[in-house]
């Protein structure tokens, strides 16, 4: 489909062949796409399409109508997964060659509409989207849940949060734990949080676990540089009322349905040579010298360096 995109960006890719640029597919900005999703869920109870694409007789089509696109979906027997296969304009009487129901005629009587069916390949690239659409789903959760914690306490007190596993029946995934204390003090006033991430113990040290933190810890303040690490304890400190302020602006995310979006830090650290190559390729954390934690994926060399990094590896030996 060359037209109807919502966004510049799927048309170039499809246009320079990067194909895996599309991907999530279910997400793309196409209107015939949407309504696809729209109409076809986890309960076929629920289905909404027109009927049977009536020249489909060797390989049942379902019919969706948005606007002026049509589009025939291919429900898989055996799994109940319900594929997009064909999609086009209905270009008026379907005289015109380029109309998609004379498409789907033209291969139904001289060609093998079976060549549309899902290969291998794309099969494949479902459970790659499935697994990203549960973790996105599940992330989505935890910010709703952290929303939630900080509404409840942004003045003060306590809450904890008991999250599950994102793939469902997989049980209980980690306990987290956020506690705010306004300090008012003579010459120093603050708003201090701590995130205490407590996981079940077959789940400590994963991969999961360092996206639980992270979506945990963003929700609250984005910047990744902000916050202090001692174990699986995370503290950070704002102005008195910063923790207030920062529900409006996640309120807003979690109407929307979108993910807050981590802040790179503004300076450059020291770390060890040893752990940065492969932490970098796996977008993994690393501890710099003055105790910040961050993930290796900016361009150091145009950042100002951290002074605290430059103290302590100043007083190393030579």
């Amino acid at each position: 489909m060359s037209s109807g995109w919502e966004s510049a960006l799927p048309r170039r890719a499809l246009a320079d062949g990067r194909l895996m640029d599309l991907h999530p597919l279910s997400e793309l900005p196409h209107p015939v796409v949407a309504k696809a999703v729209e109409s076809f869920g986890a309960d076929s109870a629920d289905d909404n399409f027109v009927g049977p694409i009536a020249s489909a007789t060797r390989l049942r089509l379902l019919e969706i109508k948005q606007s002026q696109w049509r589009a025939g979906v291919w429900q898989d027997p055996d799994s109940g997964v319900c594929w997009l296969v064909v999609a086009g304009l209905a270009k008026g009487g379907h005289e015109d060659r380029d109309d998609v129901y004379k498409r789907v005629e033209r291969e139904n009587d001289a060609g093998d509409p079976r060549l549309w069916l899902p290969t291998e390949q794309d099969i494949r690239l479902l459970k790659q989207e499935t697994g990203a659409r549960l973790r996105t789903e599940w992330e989505l959760e935890v910010q709703r849940a952290v929303l939630a914690a900080l509404s409840a306490i942004h003045a003060g007190g306590h809450q904890r949060i008991d999250l599950d596993h994102p793939v469902p029946g997989q049980g209980s995934f980690a306990r987290v734990d956020l506690t705010v204390t306004a300090v008012r003090e003579d010459g120093y006033e603050a708003d201090e949080v701590v995130v205490d991430i407590n996981p079940e113990s077959r789940y400590a040290g994963s991969d999961l676990l360092w996206q639980l933190t992270i979506r945990v810890l963003i929700s609250i303040e984005p910047p990744e540089q902000r916050w202090d690490r001692f174990g699986d304890s995370y503290s950070n400190i704002g102005e008195p009322g910063a923790w207030t302020r920062r529900i409006e602006d996640l309120y807003a995310l979690v109407q929307r349905g979108e993910l807050a979006v981590s802040e790179p830090g503004t300076t450059c650290h020291y770390t060890h040579r040893e752990h940065l190559a492969g932490k970098t390729i796996n977008g993994e954390a690393v501890r710099a010298l003055c105790g910040v934690y961050f993930v290796p994926s900016q361009d150091h060399q145009s950042m100002p360096r951290c002074p605290v990094c430059e103290e302590r590896i100043a007083e190393l030996p030579q």
